[in-house]
């Protein structure tokens, strides 16, 4: 059994204090371990994390009795933080996804906007998409959607689908409540409000960017493969229209666009008015405790779960056993990632413990690199290595977030160096991400091209993202 940890039990510490150098070699070598078992033997997150964690904690000379103590500790402080979050934002995606409010959502902005700004309307419906649910939920969501547009418009789907997709991976990798930057703001103790606070309105410049980079790629025609082709050829020949079904097996209209709008707004605007109040009145006040409660994501989830219910399965009448298995339904796709993120939790405290947080950030300030620039570029590089962007943010925030702690910043930068991680992750997806297969698959693009469109486009997007946050760190200072 292991043993509880209290307010007055001594932090655990290696048996033998080690140089900054050794320290670093252990650190290296720890993260060398994790790129070859995730690339090279195909082991998955979890198990990589937890193998490296062990090894490092043992190579660091922390007492054998106390690893999985440890371990236990570091599961349970990360879970206790992004659980709730993930699994909420799981189900309201979720709900609105069988609806078919996101059908509704993308033929409402065409409608309003005309055929001709077709690509326009679509990276907005992208953009609000993917705030409530995963990217690759969103995008094969949104395929059938682009797809139909496309062959509407005698177009290739690369037209419509490369600024769709590269924002909503930019949302995903930065905006809660997506479980990436949930745990990374979780390790390094940044204010979720103030990370959505951030990122949300630099994500919306970022569509700008991306709507005009891929403009400039489009102009360059790309072969179609021969399976998406057909499938463009056959589209619309069937009803593809998302039906929702009452109890009674009667079919009742999609939700209005209000409606999605708003239900995907509610979470967002209560946590922003939350923290804006409880920075705003005085500390210790209860108005402050207040305004912190109403604020906090996941009282703001929980709240939006619950509207949803009662706007989405109730008013349409699902029925009871419809509705528990929608909610069932969007357990399963984060069970992944939830084993991901406390792997990570398990890291983070293993580098704490060992002092090779400390170490790191002493010798980057030494190097002269910037904490924020350090931050940016570690996750790029996991990113690239691993493709995993969740593991690339929370491997990086585990480094550097005992040099975080000590660098007196305020939660303002905190915030924004989180978003910064969440920004590094997006850069160079390419052959060892999921999420560039599955583009290239619906995009009907080879995997050179995918490399010159969809690897340049999220690294061009990420360095934005990175700069823009680098704005608000400096304005923050």
């Amino acid at each position: 059994m292991l043993p509880i940890l209290t307010a007055d039990t001594p932090p655990i510490a290696p048996a033998v204090e080690f140089g900054t150098g050794p320290l670093l070699a252990i650190a290296a070598a720890g993260i060398a371990l994790l790129l070859v078992l995730i690339i090279l033997f195909k082991v998955h997150a979890f198990v990589s994390l937890l193998i490296t964690s062990v090894v490092v904690a043992i190579s660091a000379q922390i007492p054998a009795g106390d690893v999985f103590t440890l371990v236990a500790n570091g599961v349970g402080s990360t879970m206790g933080k992004v659980l709730i979050i993930i699994a909420l934002g799981a189900i309201l995606g979720r709900l609105i996804e069988v609806s078919g409010g996101v059908q509704q959502l993308a033929e409402s902005f065409t409608d309003r906007l005309g055929p001709r700004r077709v690509a326009i309307a679509l990276t907005i419906v992208a953009f609000v998409v993917a705030i409530p649910v995963f990217f690759e939920v969103g995008v094969i969501v949104l395929v059938p959607i682009l797809y139909a547009f496309s062959k509407i418009a005698g177009v290739k789907p690369i037209v419509f689908g490369l600024p769709m997709f590269g924002l909503m991976l930019a949302v995903h990798v930065a905006v809660p409540p997506h479980p990436g930057i949930v745990a990374g703001a979780g390790v390094f103790g940044a204010d979720l409000g103030l990370v959505t606070a951030i990122a949300l309105p630099i994500c919306a410049v970022l569509g700008f960017l991306c709507f005009w980079v891929a403009r400039i790629m489009n102009r360059t025609e790309y072969a179609l493969a021969p399976r998406v082709a057909t499938q463009m050829a056959e589209f619309g020949q069937t009803s593809t229209v998302i039906e929702s079904r009452r109890a009674d097996g009667t079919v009742m209209a999609p939700p209005s666009t209000g409606t999605v709008v708003a239900l995907i707004a509610l979470p967002i605007v209560q946590i922003l008015v939350g923290t804006m109040l409880s920075l705003s009145l005085p500390a210790g006040s209860s108005g402050r405790g207040i305004a912190t409660f109403i604020g906090t994501p996941a009282f703001a989830l929980l709240v939006a779960v619950i509207v949803a219910f009662f706007v989405l399965p109730v008013r349409r009448r699902w029925g009871l056993a419809r509705t528990n298995e929608v909610f069932e339904s969007s357990m399963p796709p984060i069970a992944s990632i939830l084993l991901v993120v406390a792997g990570g939790g398990v890291f983070g405290a293993v580098l704490q413990a060992s002092g090779i947080g400390t170490a790191l950030s002493v010798t980057l300030e030494h190097l002269g690199v910037p904490l924020l620039g350090a931050a940016f570029l570690i996750t790029l590089a996991l990113r690239a290595a691993q493709g995993s962007a969740t593991v690339a943010i929370v491997t990086t925030a585990s480094l550097l977030s005992a040099g975080v702690a000590e660098a007196g910043y305020s939660p303002v930068q905190i915030a924004a160096i989180a978003v910064a991680v969440g920004f590094g992750s997006l850069g160079l997806s390419m052959v060892t991400d999921a999420g560039f297969w599955i583009v290239t698959r619906y995009l009907g693009l080879t995997v050179a091209d995918g490399l010159r469109t969809w690897t340049v486009l999220t690294t061009i997007l990420g360095v934005a993202g990175f700069l823009l946050t680098w704005a608000v760190f400096a304005l923050a200072g």
